[in-house]
């Protein structure tokens, strides 16, 4: 029962507040076989929430995969907001960049490749 009022919630809150760009980068990821690894949409919003409580401006996210988060950092933040984001590997994180350009947010992100310990000593 609860996995219907889950479905149910995201169906008439989450999903029609979803930002188009936001939805073509989860039914991208929807098709990735690691897709679980992913941030849901609710996450996503709430996250989104989070950074306009506080003015963001500046953010780190580590580990990116195909950049559901990331991109909802990047809409929340202000048009001069910055993200340095890292991860690994950019495979996955390329397959999302194409969304993530036509979102018009890509000039927010500061994308690295490689292990993130380096980075933030």
């Amino acid at each position: 029962q609860s996995d219907a009022l889950y479905q149910y919630i995201l169906e008439t809150s989450v999903y029609p507040r979803e930002h188009e760009c936001l939805k073509e980068l989860r039914d991208l990821t929807a098709k990735h076989p690691k897709s679980s690894m992913a941030v849901s949409a609710d996450e996503g919003q709430f996250l989104n929430l989070l950074l306009k409580l506080i003015n963001a401006k500046n953010t780190i996210e580590i580990g990116v995969f195909t950049g559901y988060s990331l991109l909802s950092t990047a809409l929340a933040l202000p048009h001069d907001g910055k993200i340095l984001a890292l991860d690994v590997n950019s495979v996955n994180y390329e397959l999302g960049l194409p969304v993530i350009e036509k979102a018009g947010v890509a000039h927010k992100i500061d994308f690295r490749e490689g292990p993130a310990l380096p980075v933030l000593d």
